[in-house]
């Protein structure tokens, strides 16, 4: 392949060139390394000069597979895969996973439940471990950037709150992602780790619906510490790691609470985090699909007042984080496709895409097997669909502007 030779060609010459001013940082990846995933995925690995800023625009729009290694109905009989399918997904393979690249996207956000296959001493299968590398690798492959994280994972995250829970659930966390960096650690850095999903909120301590804000402090002091945690394990481990770039979970990832001036970073010696909420507002369009106790369902969304709501969120997101150089990533967004308008299914996810990218925000559609993207077919289900949501790519005209 030309691009091979281009490639061999230039680390001949970069090697003659720089001979002994090789990067003496801790990264334990090389310039072989990236030509090798620039051969096969079309980028070669994030420069070390790249900021974390410049790695959220350079992801334009994302998606998440969904439901599928953070499903929790499998068996340890079953092994890997009866997790992987206990949700309604098929097994994934790498034509999905082409697919995702195919289709334009340019981050897969990878949730996972570690604890389906982990012993008592939470040392995780190896099997798992694998398995969830191979498709990692696969999107890295396809030239994809990776966010893999530790989602909900069976609901353990209520312990820390507990003063007799704690020290366990943070014995559990960092043994996590210990193995996580041991596994994971030699890719580039187009691999990126994420701190927790949304279950950095304890109601026992502080209920953000109501009540007193007695416990408030306490509890953002919690996600403090626990993300702290998560920067110094994986800083700690080195090589690429080292360096690599984060992400961090907000409170309870809602605009509103992360955008309190409660929530605070965690200290990073190489400020390279970036922070991650969710969008799902409002929540009777984006999350019900029928009437429930707490709302009634809409099955529309698009008029004025919406759109100003949506742009507001944002700029709230603007003025706290991206204006003061912390990038954000929208790690989930969406609406279910039962009981919802086409029209505004596609005006909604259309315009997160729009104000997001306008802010220099990435946004990751929430995307499980039959809603948005055909597994089956490696593509997405609606062309109209996907051509309004990957405008939030093309310039604006002037006019537009």
């Amino acid at each position: 392949m030309k691009i091979r030779k281009a490639i061999a060609l230039l680390l001949a010459a970069l090697s003659t060139l720089c001979a002994g001013c090789a990067d003496k940082t801790a990264s334990g990846s090389s310039q072989a390394d990236s030509a090798v995933h620039q051969d096969s995925g079309g980028k070669a690995a994030a420069p070390a000069s790249m900021t974390t800023m410049e790695v959220v625009h350079d992801m334009g729009l994302g998606i998440n597979l969904g439901n599928t290694f953070e499903a929790t109905a499998g068996s340890l009989s079953g092994g890997v895969r009866s997790y992987e399918t206990s949700w309604g997904s098929p097994e994934i393979t790498q034509e999905i996973i082409q697919g995702y690249k195919n289709e334009g996207f340019g981050v897969l956000r990878v949730p996972v439940a570690w604890s389906n296959m982990m012993e008592a001493d939470y040392t995780i299968y190896p099997e798992y471990l694998s398995r969830v590398h191979e498709v990692v690798r696969w999107a890295l492959d396809a030239g994809l950037y990776v966010i893999l994280n530790i989602h909900w994972d069976g609901g353990w995250w209520d312990g820390f709150a507990s003063d007799a829970k704690k020290d366990k659930c943070m014995e559990k966390y960092t043994r996590i992602w210990e193995q996580i960096t041991d596994e994971f650690g030699a890719e580039n850095e187009y691999l990126m780790y994420e701190s927790l999903n949304e279950e950095g909120a304890w109601d026992s301590l502080w209920n953000r619906y109501g009540g007193d804000d007695s416990g408030k402090q306490k509890a953002y002091d919690l996600l403090l510490e626990i993300n702290q945690r998560f920067v110094d394990t994986v800083r700690g481990k080195g090589g690429t790691d080292a360096k690599r770039h984060l992400l961090i979970a907000g409170y309870a990832t809602d605009i509103d609470c992360t955008c309190d001036e409660m929530f605070r970073m965690p200290e990073d010696p190489q400020n390279r985090c970036a922070v991650s909420v969710h969008y799902y507002t409002p929540p009777t369009f984006c999350i019900l699909e029928q009437d429930a106790d707490w709302g009634k369902a809409r099955a529309n969304w698009g008029s004025p007042r919406d759109l100003n709501e949506l742009k507001q969120n944002f700029e709230k997101l603007t003025q706290r984080f991206v204006s003061q150089g912390v990038p954000v990533i929208i790690g989930e967004y969406g609406c279910p496709t039962k009981n919802k308008e086409a029209a505004s299914i596609q005006k909604f996810l259309s315009a997160v895409c729009a104000e997001a990218i306008a802010r220099d925000m990435c946004p990751v559609l929430w995307s499980t097997t039959g809603n948005f993207y055909d597994r089956n077919a490696a593509k997405m289900y609606d062309p109209a669909l996907h051509d309004a949501m990957f405008a939030a790519l093309q310039p604006q005209s002037e006019d537009a502007a």
